[in-house]
């Protein structure tokens, strides 16, 4: 049970570690990282609905609304509804946001080459392999419920 919480504790450590450098890096060009983290998932399939931002990025329905309210207000993203799904958004980058996009992505390739300096090839292919199996493997919970303040792992 202690080698459970160990892992768990580390496993927020380096994703928090990790989350506030990108934070750091992104935050001089006016964005956040989850900001980025939507964008670039644009840049990769533009027009995809919210519902696919959310499950690609592995958020809440709530917390990437807001994002992208902020962002269309910055004139990054258009939302606009689906055009066969009456009950979905499409979500497209702007040409702005679309520049945008590429400057954060060459404003962030040091912490990328940083941290993938931390492993070998065959050291990424594990570690990716062992995140998708926790990902994947644990169950979903039955429902969404809100965790106290001041509790968590």
């Amino acid at each position: 049970m202690k080698q459970g919480r160990e892992l768990a504790m580390q496993l927020r450590r380096a994703y928090l570690t990790m989350h506030r450098k990108a934070n750091a890096q992104f935050i001089g060009h006016g964005a956040s990282a989850d900001q980025f983290v939507l964008l670039s998932l644009l840049s990769e399939e533009d027009g995809i609905t919210q519902k696919d931002l959310v499950d690609r990025s592995s958020s809440d329905p709530n917390t990437v609304r807001a994002m992208l309210v902020l962002m269309e207000r910055r004139g990054w993203v258009r939302r606009a509804p689906h055009s066969t799904d009456g009950r979905a958004i499409s979500v497209t980058l702007t040409p702005k946001g679309r520049r945008f996009q590429r400057e954060l992505a060459e404003a962030g390739e040091p912490f990328h080459t940083s941290f993938l300096g931390l492993f070998s090839p065959r050291e990424c292919e594990s570690l990716m392999a062992s995140l998708g199996r926790i990902a994947d493997g644990l169950p979903a919970p039955a429902r969404r419920q809100r965790t106290p303040a001041g509790e968590g792992l």
